[in-house]
């Protein structure tokens, strides 16, 4: 039985960052909107309530019964949750006379077991316009700030321990955070610490065997992380029983799909290769919106995948590499939320191919499945790979996608990423790549004009791409990349770098 922290979201920005934390100190959790209902069992060792966007003195207000929930498990309650939870027993939460926000000086005034061995007048990280004006009663300040007098309390004298914290300890920029975090976990939760890549494959393996036994598993593989990963731990459990396929959708990256098909075969896999570029580009002839084109490459992936599954027979699973922000992505705390892109792995297939599901990663964060896929001896040249989206090139060809553009942008975004290898910087960046604009420009080479199309480069650095920044990659590196692409690529006459970081601009451009 393994050990659970569920956290409660509330709609804050850093809500996963506190499930990583979590899951950095071997402890399993996992994050449900804070409106939905769950049942107690012995694994649920405590609960985290998220910060928030909202007020706890808005009408409309996110409300919870903390006390029902303190009354079986350990409370920690972080910002808009150390408010509720001040705000629920009876104690006054108002306005802040200024809204801090950023980084403060923690001054403890008494060390409990949640903040034990954190070091005093460390960093911590604000971000409220609410403060908490007066505790409940039975209810102690064991910290403040500067500029606010309860920065964190607890209280020993409900049926469980409760803590609150006004500050967020795990953001980067709070310095002993984690060790707080950890404190939760393990002082006040008793949790074991035993959740790791070796206790999840053993776990997940037997998992997957009692639930498909000798039945037959089909999986779109794509040379990915996430999906080999996924097939590698299914074929663990059913050997050749996994059958995968990979198909060519003309918007691949130079040579992937013999370096996929290769690469898959190597470790083992069992995968057949499907040639489809002709049937995508004639999908994607004269779009131009990239939602459309989302769409018709979403769509004609189904068509190929569908009429090569009919191609077997005995089939009854689905395998999809679907991770943990794939599915918490979409949940809508408070109304329904923006559609800000169609997701290529939480649904479309099943309902169409009446198809059971089996995502064995649907509960690990990116870098989990790279730690987990290092456990199953997997090379690091595929667990390195950088994240590449599933529409592929496709949307990093701004306006219409044509066979000659996707050539003129893989010779391009080739010489980009090989470029990062051969410099030692391809490691450094999360994801990198080339994206071809519908923006043509005037160049000289020699005595002739040009009239030839731009390039603009990406790379960024992240942690799971909810958040990045541009990388600050070299000048005379960028200068080459430059040079190799106009000298070597006839149609591309200038070259440009994306100094953007999300938010406010995505990864992607489209």
């Amino acid at each position: 039985m393994t050990q659970k922290i569920l956290i409660l979201d509330f709609g804050s920005q850093y809500t996963q960052l506190i499930a990583r934390s979590v899951r950095e100190a071997n402890v399993y959790c996992e994050i449900i909107p804070y409106n939905k209902d769950f049942k107690y069992s012995p694994e649920i060792k405590g609960v985290i309530l998220s910060g928030s966007p909202f007020s706890v003195n808005d009408e409309n207000a996110l409300i919870i019964d903390v006390k029902g929930i303190n009354e079986k498990v350990p409370v920690l309650g972080i910002c808009y949750g150390a408010q509720l939870v001040a705000k629920m027993y009876g104690g006054v939460v108002e306005k802040s006379d200024k809204r801090e926000y950023g980084r403060s000086k923690l001054q403890i005034q008494k060390e409990d077991e949640l903040l034990k061995d954190v070091r005093n007048d460390s960093d911590v990280w604000m971000s409220h316009s609410d403060t908490i004006k007066q505790l409940p009663e039975g209810f102690a300040i064991t910290a403040s700030t500067h500029n606010i007098p309860v920065a964190a309390f607890y209280s020993k004298q409900t049926n469980n321990p409760i803590f609150g914290l006004q500050f967020h300890p795990e953001v980067y920029h709070s310095a002993e955070g984690k060790k707080v975090i950890k404190n939760f976990l393990v002082n006040i939760c008793k949790c074991n610490q035993d959740w790791t890549p070796a206790h999840f494959i053993n776990d997940t393996v037997a998992e997957i065997k009692q639930i498909i036994g000798d039945k037959k598993v089909i999986m779109a593989l794509s040379g990915g992380v996430d999906s080999t990963v996924a097939a590698t731990l299914i074929h663990k459990a059913i050997g050749t029983n996994l059958y995968g396929i990979f198909v060519d959708n003309g918007v691949l990256r130079k040579d992937e799909f013999e370096q996929v098909l290769e690469s898959c075969k190597s470790i083992g896999l069992n995968i057949r290769g499907v040639d489809a570029k002709d049937h995508f580009y004639a999908k994607l002839a004269g779009k131009t919106d990239p939602e459309e084109k989302r769409k018709a490459i979403g769509n004609s992936f189904i068509e190929i995948f569908d009429k090569e599954a009919h191609q077997l027979t005995g089939i009854d699973f689905l395998g999809q590499g679907t991770i943990y922000p794939d599915v918490i992505e979409s949940v809508s705390v408070h109304g329904p939320s923006v559609t800000i892109k169609s997701h290529h792995n939480v649904g479309g297939l099943p309902e169409r191919m009446k198809l059971k599901l089996i995502e064995p990663l649907r509960l690990l964060f990116k870098d989990e499945v790279r730690k987990v896929g290092a456990e199953l001896g997997i090379p690091s040249s595929l667990l390195q790979r950088h994240p590449f989206p599933g529409p592929g090139l496709a949307i990093r060809i701004l306006g219409e996608v044509t066979e000659e553009r996707v050539q003129l942008l893989q010779k391009a975004d080739a010489v980009f990423i090989n470029a990062l290898k051969k410099f030692d910087l391809y490691a450094t960046v999360w994801q990198a790549g080339a994206i071809l604009l519908p923006v043509k420009s005037v160049g000289v080479m020699g005595d002739e004009r040009t009239y030839e199309f731009t390039v603009a480069l990406r790379a960024v650095t992240s942690v799971d791409g909810m958040t990045a920044d541009w990388a600050h990659l070299p000048y005379d590196f960028l200068a080459y990349v430059s040079n190799e692409i106009i000298n070597n690529i006839k149609g591309i006459n200038r070259v440009v770098y994306d100094i953007s970081s999300k938010p406010p601009a995505t990864i992607e451009w489209e």
